[in-house]
């Protein structure tokens, strides 16, 4: 397949502040990215009659989108604009960057050979690697994502006590208790029930797995004794014939429980208010895992950033 050269001319740029590297920079050099471009070589989304852009590139693209929350415009503009975007991706000073429909075709292709997952674990693999720690264990919630629209027929409403109903979906995920890196994601319409989608957020070995009282029940219990996990659930109800005894019970299991999973709602707050999860950008479930995935990795690569500098 025909593609273009990129990086051939010379960059140009200056390293600001006397020779302090940006952060672009050094999330950059965080993981060995040759085993995703072999991922991602099955993908070719060229106009007709143009050489595609190395996939690649416009992989590093998507994850600035995120970072920054840009649209595919804004995207196009900002990589055509900023130095330290042409540097993270690959392009040379005076090289054409990819325009706006380059970004549609790719997300595409990324949806239909279904690699936004094999992505997500390829790179969080690495990252896991470079992170120093012991397994303790894992926090499973889940959060739920607005649809690009109310026609999208992939979605579904949802209601919660004292919320207004939302049409959307929602994002399962688990992540470790320690370092808060995101494991495992699984995206379904909105309407799924937490404890029923809850295994497929399960990563093997999960240690202690911390949830609320959405997870109660033998169905999320037994994947995660199946995994050779812990069921570590938040209890709504115990039996005893002291009141004031059986609710002191409930808090002391709950409260540490609480006291850790409360760590995943800082990863929700990150994707929305950051990362601009507040709403998918495309329609159906396919696009919206895409969206998801790209938001996890991108996430997990700055949190990694942090991790790495404070060892």
């Amino acid at each position: 397949m025909s593609r273009w050269g990129i990086g051939q001319g010379n960059f140009g740029f200056v390293v600001d502040g006397g020779g302090r590297h940006s952060s672009l920079e050094e999330l950059c050099g965080l993981i060995d990215w040759k085993p995703i471009e072999r991922h991602l070589a099955v993908i070719s989304c060229a106009a007709k009659g143009e050489p595609a852009w190395p996939p690649l590139a416009l992989f590093k693209a998507l994850l600035l989108s995120v970072w920054y929350d840009l649209s595919d415009v804004k995207l196009a503009e900002a990589l055509d604009d900023r130095a330290s975007f042409r540097r993270f991706c690959g392009f040379s000073a005076s090289e054409p960057t990819p325009e706006r429909t380059a970004f549609v075709r790719f997300r595409k292709a990324l949806a239909a050979h279904e690699l936004d997952r094999s992505l997500f674990h390829e790179i969080t693999s690495q990252l896991e690697a470079k992170a120093i720690k012991v397994k303790t264990g894992t926090l499973v919630d889940a959060t739920i994502i607005a649809s690009a629209s109310e026609k999208d027929g992939d979605a579904h409403w949802v209601k919660h006590k004292g919320k207004p109903a939302v049409h959307g979906f929602k994002a399962h995920v688990g992540a470790d208790a320690d370092t808060a890196l995101v494991e495992e994601v699984a995206i379904t319409p909105a309407n799924v029930n937490d404890g029923k989608a809850g295994p497929d957020a399960l990563p093997d070995d999960p240690g202690a797995v911390f949830a609320d009282s959405a997870y109660r029940g033998n169905h999320f219990g037994d994947a995660v004794r199946a995994k050779g996990g812990t069921p570590r659930i938040v209890a709504t109800g115990m039996w005893g014939r002291d009141e004031t005894e059986t609710l002191k019970r409930r808090n002391a299991w709950n409260q540490p429980i609480h006291r850790v999973r409360g760590r995943i709602e800082k990863i929700f707050g990150t994707w929305k208010r950051s990362y601009g999860l507040r709403r998918m950008r495309w329609r159906g479930l396919a696009k919206a895992a895409v969206q998801v995935h790209l938001t996890a990795i991108a996430y997990n690569l700055k949190r990694s950033l942090m991790i790495v500098a404070a060892v």
